[in-house]
């Protein structure tokens, strides 16, 4: 873990020794031991800084860490659920170390960082990094809950078979999660011919963003293809640039921030989500709006699953 991370003043509001006492604390929202031992915490957040496939622009390796340093500056108390979360417990766990690895090896990583988190019961919050992080995390899950339905929001199908000679890019994610999971895909604004083609030869379910923005019913539709419980995987780039543009690969169109967050909430309202990742932060230095929103949507996510 890189123990160079910006510490978040925290005004303590309970407990001794003293309520206007200032302290210092790691991890994400820098919350104190009280909140973010791992026995108690009821959710786990695990940073991994893989990047190896990125396309276009690099820097999802730094994601994880922007997050967790913009995430010092979130409002502990949550305005929409009018409650402060973090009081269900936080644990930051250390980053997942892959750096230089083959991707079969990341997996093995990546799974094995996972399995006792969710063993444990525990709500896992994954932080990429770049999107092929995914499918190790809902084999993880599936083996620790059962089957399981796969809810992604992204700009991008990422259905290929194979991208730049690996099945293991960021852009062949959901083809590799498909394989052995159900998945419903939301916000997807771009595609190749192959994925065209595996969508319409499969029938899968996927919601095009065009689509959505003239179906009133889409949300409808969409959870309605969606099993339980579910693993939500959110691809940055699957909100609009106005919203979030620190990302690899942008693409204009894209969701807004409560049309996201509606979705969401009626996700965790009406199935349970066992574990959810946010992938594909590509920090822009001097521009840490991206990074707050990242850090927000986890914080507000967490919120939801545990049940908001």
């Amino acid at each position: 873990m890189d123990h160079r991370r910006r510490l978040r003043r925290l005004r303590v509001t309970a407990g001794p020794p003293a309520m206007d006492e200032v302290t210092e604390f790691p991890g994400f929202l820098g919350v104190p031991p009280e909140w973010s031992r791992y026995e108690t915490a009821r959710v786990a957040v695990l940073p991994i800084p893989y990047e190896a496939t990125t396309s276009y622009v690099q820097g999802t390796a730094r994601g994880p860490q922007a997050i967790l340093d913009a995430s010092h500056q979130v409002e502990l108390y949550d305005e929409e659920l009018r409650r402060e979360t973090y009081k269900a417990g936080v644990v930051t766990l250390p980053d997942v170390e892959v750096a230089g690895l083959p991707y079969e090896r990341v997996a093995e990583r990546i799974g094995a960082a996972a399995r006792p988190v969710l063993a444990d019961g525990k709500l896992l919050v994954a932080l990429g990094g770049e999107h092929s992080i995914t499918p190790p995390l809902v084999d993880a899950c599936a083996a620790a809950h059962g089957p399981l339905s796969v809810l992604q929001l992204d700009a991008h199908a990422d259905l290929r078979d194979t991208y730049d000679g690996t099945p293991h890019s960021h852009a062949c994610a959901l083809r590799r999660i498909r394989e052995r999971h159900e998945a419903v895909q939301v916000g997807i604004r771009a595609l190749c011919q192959a994925d065209a083609d595996f969508i319409r030869e499969r029938g899968l379910q996927v919601f095009f963003a065009h689509d959505m923005a003239t179906d009133p019913l889409w949300a409808d539709r969409a959870l309605a293809a969606l099993g339980d419980p579910v693993y939500v995987t959110i691809d940055l780039d699957a909100f609009d640039p106005s919203v979030i543009s620190a990302v690899g690969t942008p693409e204009p169109g894209g969701m807004g921030w409560y049309e996201s967050l509606r979705f969401l909430r009626r996700v965790a309202r009406e199935r349970r989500i066992v574990a959810f990742d946010v992938v594909e932060l590509c920090p822009i230095a001097g521009q840490v709006a991206s990074d707050f929103a990242a850090a927000k949507l986890a914080y507000r996510l967490m919120g939801y699953a545990l049940g908001g």
